[in-house]
């Protein structure tokens, strides 16, 4: 005599182009291995490649911090570069916290700094700024 499970594992294998999972004594079919059918287009495709979403997301996340924000707020309020300390100075965080935050902003492309001396003067990239508009537009 066969145990339950085997034979339900025989019958699966007969299937064909389905995929059965027997687990303990709960047997059940799955999807076919291939999503895709031939000739039939999807309803609805995205604009936007998932390249461009990763870039993007990245862009719209540096946004998303209230310290970040109220750094772009500050950098942008004093037209010219502003000096690292003069930013921490500013801010009841620590200067490892608010150099986190600046390299978000920089990787984000939002700010960009220069270095003099020991010290870094970082300034908004205003472009940066209007691209995040539109990314936020082009989705209304």
């Amino acid at each position: 005599m066969t145990p339950m499970n085997e034979e339900k594992a025989n019958r699966s294998t007969s299937a064909g182009t389905t995929n059965s999972v027997s687990v303990g004594t709960l047997h059940r079919q799955t999807a076919p291995l291939s999503n895709s059918v031939v000739g039939i287009a999807p309803k609805f495709v995205p604009t936007l490649s998932e390249d461009d979403a990763v870039v993007q997301a990245r862009l719209l996340k540096a946004l998303a911090d209230p310290t970040r924000l109220r750094i772009l707020s500050l950098l942008s309020r004093h037209e010219g570069e502003v000096c690292v300390f003069e930013i921490v100075e500013s801010f009841t965080l620590e200067q490892p916290t608010i150099s986190h935050h600046l390299r978000i902003l920089r990787d984000a492309g939002l700010v960009d700094c220069r270095k003099k001396g020991l010290w870094a003067y970082y300034y908004v990239r205003r472009e940066a700024l209007t691209r995040a508009g539109d990314v936020i537009e082009g989705l209304a």
